[in-house]
């Protein structure tokens, strides 16, 4: 009985790491479709640049062209700006799913090899792990509001 009270609690000390590695992978996964949306949003931005580009070579360039070149040119400096925010917070998330996994190999390690000193490794990694996490979910809190100016740069065609 003893024996089987150790192997649920083994059990238990291990998935606190690995729910967070579940949490993790969906706030990666929103940060890859966020990723993706703003590349793509970047590539339609730099092919209307392109053609009004062709224009201004044509001389054909009206106010309304200028004024649109102008609103481009300011999203699409805020876009690189956010592009680095997503990548920072992928990055950042990503640690943290590396120490979570760390922090569950350790405690795995613990049990098998009965080293009794590994618990503040343990609890460093994983707190480490969610230091990573906050940075990640801080940086991505920052990219909406950056993507919420660049939108207020598009609804007022600067």
């Amino acid at each position: 009985m003893n024996i089987d009270i150790s192997i649920v609690n083994i059990i238990q000390a291990m998935l606190a790491p690995g729910i967070m590695i579940s949490a993790c992978a969906l706030l990666l996964l929103g940060m890859g479709n966020k990723y993706s949306s703003t590349v793509a949003r970047i590539r339609v931005l730099n092919e209307e640049r392109r053609k009004l580009m062709l224009h201004a070579k044509e001389n054909k360039v009206t106010y309304e062209d200028d004024i649109r070149m102008h609103s481009i040119n300011a999203q699409l400096l805020r876009f690189q700006k956010r592009l680095r925010l997503v990548r920072d917070a992928v990055v950042f998330y990503s640690l943290g799913v590396a120490f979570f996994i760390l922090s569950s190999l350790f405690i795995g390690f613990k049990i098998i090899f009965d080293y009794d000193n590994s618990q503040y490794a343990i609890l460093v990694l994983f707190l480490t792990g969610m230091l990573f996490v906050l940075s990640g979910v801080i940086l991505a809190a920052v990219e909406v509001s950056k993507g919420f100016k660049i939108i207020k740069i598009e609804i007022l065609d600067i």
